[in-house]
């Protein structure tokens, strides 16, 4: 072997480099949960690209690469990181995660990755049973909530056809009825699957931003009228945008009263069924065919890790009953173990240990800990929020997202909507706090994921301050 190449495997180098790496990584932690650093050091995509080339052209030293990855990338352990729904991951899954990059084992069958393999349905097994299923439930981990929303839609529709549709391909004029709230990743699923626009059927939401299930019964009609099958029923747990349950249980009677496919996108807020005093929002979920629930959002994992959850688990196999000897010997037997069977993935990282590494060294309860506080955090805020006569709360949330924005008296929804666009504006390129934005109704609200267990009243406090002071002066100078 070229001597080169045996030195990137060299096992002293290794030892010398992840030792520095670990000292980088406990300074970032330290300084980051305890808010000595700003959440991010803002930089234009133009002035980053260049930055990147050249540091290719100039540097060979992995040292210099942490140093400067750690300090050109958002914060997320920051306490005052409250912007998209991506956690800070718990250090042990961290530590984890990095013996899994190393040793690297596929999971397509069992003799890819059997210790991982196994991990895999012990977890699987837990989240079952905390989503109120049956023996008879199972699922599988897969690459986001993304692929787990295609994945659980594609099994609806193989349920639902007469025909081998994996042999014989779309034959019907197919529909699913949705929220219009609903996550992007369900259009875009029922698109991919050969939907079409016609084939989504999205169902208004009421004043709450939860779908109205009282018109449930007029868009089934409707769609049956114009000639499409309407196949299955989505609920949002919740909305990303306002973080809002849809009712689980009316959708529930609902999908039962014409045997249509009842899912849950339970992507961010699938995490209550470990909370004590949250699990309530969930209720409906154990009669849903289908559940997916990410753990890199409430769930102290780092992405990506999903779980694709089905009541029978039967229909886990059919949906890609695939030929392919090569990896297993028998096509029509379950196999738990063997997982390309089950999954769009065929190299399948070790996601499970993640999850798993969390669970053994912490415990089970720290999951409802942690999602019963972050919860918590959300009413906190909100109520902050409307003891405030400059901001206005856009809707009591439900969850840890939070939508609000400024709102001084005597300005109108046009400069309202310029103003706290160019608030959030402000707060991105400052880099102290990362907040995000949406637009609900044609008004544009500041919106806020509180995902960092280290948030407190005293960022609250010093948020709003910032949103007020930046506001009036936005105000002044206009």
């Amino acid at each position: 072997m070229d001597n080169k190449l045996k030195s990137v495997y060299n096992p002293d180098d290794f030892n010398r480099i992840g030792h520095e790496l670990i000292e980088l990584l406990t300074n970032y932690l330290r300084d980051s949960t305890e808010g000595k650093m700003p959440v991010m050091n803002w930089k234009e995509p133009s002035d980053q690209l260049s930055y990147w080339k050249k540091f290719t052209d100039e540097s060979n030293d992995p040292i210099e690469l942490f140093k400067n990855l750690i300090d050109r990338s958002i914060h997320i352990h920051h306490p005052k990181y409250m912007g998209h729904q991506l956690c800070p991951p718990a250090p042990i899954s961290a530590l984890i995660s990095l013996l899994g990059e190393l040793i690297n084992n596929g999971m397509a069958i069992y003799e890819m990755g059997p210790a991982a393999t196994a991990i895999e349905k012990v977890i699987i097994d837990l989240i079952a049973k905390k989503i109120g299923y049956s023996n008879n439930g199972d699922g599988y981990i897969t690459s986001g909530g993304t692929i787990g929303n295609l994945t659980a839609l594609l099994a609806a529709r193989q349920n639902a056809v007469k025909h081998d549709i994996w042999e014989d391909g779309l034959q019907d004029n197919l529909g699913v009825m949705v929220s219009a709230e609903a996550h992007y990743s369900v259009d875009r699923a029922l698109r991919i699957m050969g939907f079409g626009a016609k084939g989504i059927i999205k169902v208004p939401v009421g004043e709450d931003f939860t779908i109205k299930t009282e018109l449930l019964e007029e868009y089934y009609q409707k769609s049956i009228d114009n000639g499409i099958k309407v196949i299955a029923v989505v609920g949002s747990a919740p909305s990303t945008s306002t973080g809002m349950y849809d009712d689980l249980v009316a959708l529930s009677s609902f999908s039962e009263k014409y045997n249509l496919w009842f899912h849950v996108d339970a992507a961010h807020g699938g995490g209550a069924i470990f909370s004590s005093k949250y699990r309530y929002l969930m209720k409906g979920a154990e009669k849903a065919d289908s559940v997916v629930i990410d753990g890199h959002k409430m769930l102290m994992t780092p992405a990506l890790l999903t779980f694709v959850m089905f009541k029978n688990k039967d229909v886990s196999y059919s949906t890609f009953s695939q030929k392919a000897q090569y990896l297993w010997e028998k096509n029509q037997d379950e196999e738990w173990f063997n997982m390309a069977r089950r999954t769009i993935e065929c190299t399948k990282l070790m996601m499970s240990i993640k999850f798993y590494a969390i669970l053994i060294t912490h415990g089970e309860d720290i999951f409802n800990l942690s999602v019963t506080h972050l919860y918590d955090l959300g009413k906190e805020f909100s109520a902050l929020i409307k003891a405030n006569s400059n901001l206005e709360l856009a809707l009591q949330p439900h969850s840890n997202i939070v939508c609000f924005r400024f709102k001084p008296e005597k300005v109108n929804v046009e400069e309202l909507n310029a103003i706290n666009s160019q608030i959030r504006n402000h707060i991105l390129k400052d880099g102290d706090f990362y907040i995000v934005q949406t637009v609900i109704e044609d008004k544009v609200y500041l919106r806020t994921t509180l995902i960092n267990p280290n948030t407190n009243s005293s960022t609250f406090e010093e948020l709003i301050g910032l949103i007020e002071t930046t506001g009036n002066r936005i105000l002044i100078g206009s």
